[in-house]
């Protein structure tokens, strides 16, 4: 009886994404995806200026923790928290609308089925990555705008309207596609090197914060180090507008920038800022994983 019991448990979380409703996960989304991006900010501000060309020295210094203390010893440690409510009002929409495509377009593709579903699974990630990065662009280029060392801007809500006014709408979205080019390949290989370590390390399927943990982590890993490359070309073709050299500043396109890269920084370029992306997805990865499946056993209905 008791074992009858168990099972109709694990298989009640498994089918969570159905039984729940739409809402629930759009919500554990939304809650996830603020709670992942807030507590890992300041190490996301640093990757931020080392991937900035050509990178100021006193901007940054040689290793992650060096930097941090150098920026909070002479800019003050609420510096590396400018531009936190960009992502704040951005993340928790777009991380609904994130999950839920996720969620929608697996259980069409078959990912549901028992076994390792690798396709649907990349294929959901690669739709929820579309869907979601259409509406947090705008939000992403503003918060690496204030981000920079000696930003001008002091609210969102200014660097909205000044980036608007200077820039255009275009600005807001010129580095899209490569947004787009480097999250898809980023959401499918986390999502199923997520599913995957998932289901080697808690076959059974019953819910389990540690297994989230580790898988999540892991994933975001292996997905940060790969993407590090198009991370730093989308992030000069979002910060071009405050940069001095003409040829970023004209930067229109992905090719454009990896050209730029290439000929300041050279092969080594395409790797600026690395570590703090490898060491801000592991926690933040973790802790979105864990978040979603725990705020979707939460918000489950009744």
């Amino acid at each position: 009886m008791s074992e009858h019991v168990v099972t109709a448990v694990e298989v009640d979380y498994e089918a969570l994404p159905l039984s729940a409703g739409l809402g629930s996960n759009m919500m554990a989304g939304a809650l996830a995806g603020i709670s992942e991006h807030a507590v890992m900010f300041p190490i996301d501000s640093i990757k931020t200026r080392m991937q900035v060309l050509p990178t100021t020295p006193s901007a940054i210094s040689k290793t992650l923790y060096q930097s941090l203390s150098k920026v909070s010893a002479t800019e003050g440690l609420a510096t590396l928290w400018r531009g936190v409510n960009s992502v704040i009002l951005g993340a928790g929409p777009a991380h609904a609308v994130y999950f839920g495509t996720y969620e929608i377009v697996k259980e069409w593709a078959g990912g549901n089925r028992p076994g390792h579903q690798f396709a649907a699974t990349a294929l959901g990630g690669a739709a929820a990555t579309i869907a979601s990065d259409a509406l947090m662009n705008p939000f992403d280029v503003v918060k690496q705008r204030m981000q920079l060392q000696n930003s001008s801007y002091a609210t969102v809500s200014q660097a909205f309207r000044s980036v608007y006014k200077t820039e255009g709408i275009s600005a807001f979205y010129v580095s899209y596609p490569t947004t787009l080019v480097m999250t898809i390949p980023f959401t499918a290989v986390q999502f199923t090197c997520y599913e995957f370590l998932k289901d080697v390390i808690n076959p059974s399927g019953a819910y389990s914060p540690g297994t989230h943990m580790v898988a999540g982590g892991a994933a975001g890993a292996v997905a940060a180090a790969v993407s590090t490359p198009l991370d730093v070309m989308k992030t000069l073709l979002q910060t071009r507008g405050t940069s001095k050299d003409a040829r970023i500043r004209n930067a229109s396109g992905m090719l454009e920038a990896g050209k730029i890269v290439w000929a300041q920084q050279g092969l080594k370029g395409f790797a600026r800022g690395l570590v703090p992306r490898v060491v801000t997805f592991v926690p933040s990865n973790a802790l979105s994983w864990v978040a979603y499946e725990g705020f979707k056993v939460f918000l489950k209905d009744p």
